[in-house]
């Protein structure tokens, strides 16, 4: 399954998949409804469903205008039916888009309702992961605690190297900044700040990132590493948490001041 990504505002993407054959296109978080409906009319498309990660205005802003132009139906958290979603989910379920299952994961964190939405049926697996995992980075905690964030990225954490990440703002090169303020030793960062900053010259988006490069890079996922946690801890002024969930604060409490 091919994701197209349609820049919207200053740094979102609204991710589609275009079944050609069929006419139509699935949209992940449409924050802008113009900018589907423009990619509807530029390629003789309608909209058949919407998937929605969590409730915030640059993610849902654009469903209704969408609904009542195409009339296509929502999946979402369930707290926001019947006003926003029309096919409430949960952890667990699955929702079919164009023959391909995905696996809802409940991930609180970013706000309490986050959810994911992971294709493993296809030869590459894939994650749409609204605010939950950037590349280089993760969603601030509006909501959720740090606490029932980690135990949301230990789970992306755990997917297969070669999982293709689809987060949904542009923020890899700010990512990059902060980590490598506190992981300056870290080859991998290096070299995939880099290649981003090339991407980026060329204004290409940066996304999709993969499992294995967020394992290696992002220091939300390496709340584990000593040298990481050290960092972090050095930046606020800390002596360096001795549990996991002390540590992820530290670094997420490091990244909202940096």
């Amino acid at each position: 399954m091919t994701f197209i990504p349609l820049p919207a505002f200053n740094d979102n993407y609204i991710w589609i998949t275009h079944n050609r054959e069929q006419k139509h296109i699935w949209v992940v978080d449409p924050g802008d409804a113009e900018v589907v409906d423009s990619y509807c009319k530029q390629n003789a498309c309608r909209v058949a469903g919407i998937l929605i990660t969590h409730h915030h205005k640059d993610h849902i802003g654009g469903v209704k205008t969408l609904v009542d132009n195409y009339d296509c139906e929502v999946f979402g958290p369930r707290h926001l039916a019947p006003e926003v979603i029309s096919r409430p989910l949960e952890e667990g379920d699955c929702v079919t888009v164009d023959g391909e299952e995905l696996l809802v994961l409940a991930t609180p964190g970013h706000t309490l309702d986050h959810l994911c939405y992971v294709g493993q049926s296809s030869d590459t697996p894939f994650i749409l992961c609204g605010d939950t995992l950037f590349r280089g980075g993760c969603g601030r905690l509006f909501e959720g605690s740090p606490a029932q964030m980690l135990q949301s990225l230990t789970r992306l954490r755990q997917l297969p190297g070669d999982t293709l990440v689809y987060g949904t703002h542009e923020y890899t090169l700010a990512n990059y900044r902060f980590a490598r303020a506190i992981d300056p030793d870290n080859v991998a960062l290096q070299n995939s700040e880099q290649q981003a900053a090339r991407l980026r010259a060329n204004h290409t988006p940066t996304l999709p990132s993969t499992i294995a490069v967020e394992q290696q890079t992002n220091p939300f996922l390496r709340f584990d590493v000593a040298s990481v946690v050290r960092g972090a801890a050095e930046l606020l002024g800390e002596a360096p948490a001795s549990d996991l969930i002390g540590a992820f604060a530290q670094i997420r409490r490091a990244k909202d001041g940096f």
